[in-house]
């Protein structure tokens, strides 16, 4: 139970910690329920996004839908893509470009990077129907997240704990471990596919996370050696976009 507030707590604003004092051990492993959290900020952009869907075009439904998972999470996870691309992209070795990305302030690439991530999700989402869009939607959230999560048991910690800018480094994931995140991730994905209408041809979809995944894995080990918590945030992301890039192609 420590471990799921704690997991909350960390990837949400959901105040959890004012309800139980979690130990701080407890952080070093949320990555293994990191799926579990998708399916609370899933389900709310979801949701959100449904019920905008009633009132709203497509367009507008849909960045509600985002804006809802942003509220939730307080843009932890866009503020680590903002921070990845920044360091990669003005970073010229592995010291200039972790100092980059520790760096609280966003530069040019970080400011496009995030807004090409930002129009990209809502015109894709918009290219189908809202309630496809939002079951898209919840099941990618977690997915995406239980691909990323992956990154931290092949690559090293690229700085010490002190170093970190949550001061916690994530303890790698036993078999046992990577066997129920999977499960988590999949949960939404099986459901939605076992109750809806939903083309069964959309699952190949489901690849594209695992191989954004594999290839930021080896950008990451090729230019710092390593990952941190930016590279965690903006893997989970640029894997959720690629599973929108390709079922929405599929769709079509």
């Amino acid at each position: 139970m420590d471990r799921l507030f704690a997991t909350i707590t960390f990837f949400t604003r959901v105040p959890l910690w004012r309800l139980r004092n979690i130990p701080a051990d407890a952080y070093r492993r949320v990555v293994e329920l990191w799926p579990l959290a998708g399916w609370l900020t899933g389900g709310a952009a979801a949701v959100t996004l449904f019920i905008a869907a009633q009132v709203w075009a497509a367009p507008i439904a849909v960045t509600m839908g985002l804006c809802a998972r942003l509220l939730l999470t307080g843009a932890l996870h866009e503020d680590g893509l903002a921070d990845f691309i920044d360091g990669m992209g003005g970073g010229t070795d592995r010291e200039r470009i972790l100092a980059i990305m520790k760096d609280s302030h966003i530069g040019t690439y970080g400011v496009i990077g995030l807004t090409i991530y930002i129009i990209l999700s809502i015109l894709l989402l918009s290219t189908v129907p809202p309630v496809v869009a939002a079951l898209l939607m919840l099941c990618a959230d977690p997915w995406s997240k239980c691909c990323a999560a992956q990154v931290i048991n092949f690559l090293p910690y690229a700085r010490t704990a002190e170093q970190a800018k949550n001061k916690t480094v994530y303890t790698r994931m036993s078999a046992g471990a990577i066997m129920g995140l999977i499960a988590t991730g999949l949960i939404p994905t099986i459901i939605i596919f076992s109750l809806s209408e939903l083309p069964a041809m959309l699952l190949y979809g489901w690849i594209a996370p695992v191989v954004t995944v594999a290839a930021m894995i080896a950008y990451m080990h090729y230019k710092i050696q390593g990952y941190t918590g930016d590279c965690c945030g903006a893997t989970a992301l640029l894997a959720e976009l690629s599973l929108y890039i390709t079922t929405t192609a599929l769709w079509k």
